[in-house]
């Protein structure tokens, strides 16, 4: 089994070292504190500086931690967050649904499922924590895309598969998708990713309007449609729970 890498035990222990203490440190100080050749706490300063996270003062030439960090910590915080205050709605949501009810945020160029309420009829299901949905096909990627500035942008460079007949892969058509989204607060996928599987969506947003995730019900088409259509009490239910999960969040009333 291959050994740590010296450079990056190196990085991190500079990083440590800036987020305690005196917080901004001088390249002499970094380099005596944790027993480093001054080019070497140079060139891993520059490293991190130029990754965002470290920051150097103009002035006095000191380091301290970037806001590269800080949007990190922030990051791993609200997923966190965001699943803790959506547990309970969450669980309502399957309870009146009938339907498993999955709870998803922007990772890369997917969506990450963070929370996953298995359908209440006591089949046999497996647990989606952590697997990955595409954002141009499923119910919960379209919300993101259409709300988020960042999941629309990585959903416009990625390749558009069609993974069933009914994938919408053209661009002008997507956009349009996403244009309807937003017109209507909700997304679906009906069949758009897994045949015979359809899902409803909506946002959840945070105390700065922000969209930090969806939530969407996930179930059999004949279950979640009726004469071709989607349930409009399914629509509903889905949205009353992205409601509350985000006044939970401190959204305020919308």
């Amino acid at each position: 089994m291959p050994g740590p890498i010296q450079s990056l035990a190196r990085a991190a222990a500079i990083l440590r070292l800036l987020a305690g203490g005196e917080r901004r440190l001088g390249l002499s100080d970094v380099a005596s504190s944790l027993g480093l050749a001054k080019g070497t706490a140079h060139g891993i300063l520059r490293t991190l500086q130029q990754e965002g996270f470290v920051e150097q003062d103009p002035v006095s030439g000191r380091y301290q931690l970037g806001a590269e960090l800080l949007r990190l910590g922030n990051s791993y915080l609200d997923v966190h967050e965001l699943r803790a205050r959506a547990l309970v709605w969450t669980d309502d949501l399957a309870r009146s649904s009938g339907e498993a009810v999955y709870l998803g945020v922007l990772h890369q160029q997917g969506v990450l499922i963070v929370h996953h309420v298995f359908r209440p009829d006591d089949s046999r299901q497996v647990l989606e924590v952590g697997a990955m949905h595409p954002l141009h096909s499923s119910a919960l990627g379209k919300v993101l895309s259409a709300y988020d500035p960042v999941a629309h942008s990585e959903a416009a460079e990625i390749k558009r598969e069609p993974l069933t007949a009914r994938t919408v892969t053209d661009d002008a058509a997507f956009e349009g998708v996403l244009d309807l989204t937003r017109a209507r607060g909700w997304s679906a996928d009906l069949e758009e990713t897994w045949d015979g599987v359809a899902s409803i969506a909506a946002p959840i947003h945070d105390r700065h309007r922000m969209t930090v995730g969806a939530v969407a019900v996930t179930g059999a088409v004949e279950r979640v449609c009726a004469d071709g259509e989607i349930r409009p009490q399914l629509v509903a239910a889905v949205r009353d729970c992205a409601r509350a999960v985000s006044r939970d969040l401190g959204a305020g009333r919308f």
